[in-house]
């Protein structure tokens, strides 16, 4: 069996960098058409000229950039066929009385109001496609509470809830909607989010990476690759009746 997203169209929010760039070019790969927003034009130019795919500037938290990036989207892919809701940031790290209330409401914008706001211009496109598929990013965080990063928890909890309203919601239209629940992912992102665990709690960055790892049932982290795979299946016609699901892509988080 072979995953192929052949003449999908695709906007993948967060594309030019990390898992969202995983994610688009495992897309290519298989044959899909896509278009990504990100808030990096320098990183964006070099996805467009590398992998031929058409880009917009946008903060996903921002109505009126996510309109003028949908607008953009239509008219270069000339409609679609799924979303990919990958825009989030860490989010602060701290005591909840430490925690300035602007730094919660700039995570829970990012990642949870930014994927309504991408989720309501996308759905009449994809009904007028005759169904499609959306791909939420939630994380491990968004099944385990989460000390000392409850907006990032917060916000995640709220993708799950947003998935499997959306999948009741959408189903009838021939539309999937899944969440995706990735782990501890390898790179610089989750690098930062160690190191100010470790400097919260007064220990090495080694010492966290390991207890990171003890509570991963496989004892490893997992790679954008392996995110990506997932959310190309639930794109593609292997994951047609896959929908309402939180998946974890994590090497089985047992606690955070």
């Amino acid at each position: 069996m072979k995953m192929e997203a052949q003449g999908r169209r695709v906007v993948v929010t967060a594309g030019a960098g990390g898992i969202g760039l995983a994610i688009v070019e495992a897309l290519v790969a298989a044959g899909a058409r896509v278009h990504i927003c990100d808030v990096d034009a320098q990183a964006l130019e070099a996805c467009s000229v590398r992998l031929g795919v058409t880009t917009s500037v946008c903060d996903v938290s921002d109505r009126s950039q996510v309109d003028r990036m949908f607008d953009a989207a239509h008219a270069s892919l000339g409609g679609l066929d799924a979303l990919v809701n990958n825009a989030g940031i860490a989010g602060p790290t701290g005591a909840v009385e430490d925690i300035d209330p602007d730094d919660w409401r700039r995570c829970i914008d990012i990642d949870l109001t930014g994927q309504f706001l991408c989720v309501r211009r996308a759905v009449p496109l994809i009904k007028a496609a005759g169904g499609g598929a959306i791909v939420n990013m939630s994380s491990s965080a968004g099944r385990h509470g989460y000390a000392y990063r409850t907006p990032y928890s917060a916000a995640k909890w709220g993708v799950i809830g947003l998935t499997q309203s959306l999948a009741k919601e959408l189903g009838p239209a021939g539309i999937s909607v899944n969440a995706i629940l990735p782990g501890i992912v390898q790179g610089p992102r989750m690098e930062g989010v160690i190191r100010a665990r470790a400097e919260q709690v007064g220990v090495s960055y080694e010492e966290m990476e390991a207890q990171y790892l003890e509570s991963v049932s496989l004892r490893r982290m997992v790679t954008p690759d392996d995110v990506a795979n997932m959310a190309v299946f639930l794109i593609s016609p292997l994951g047609a009746n896959v929908s309402g699901q939180s998946l974890g892509v994590c090497g089985n988080v047992e606690t955070l």
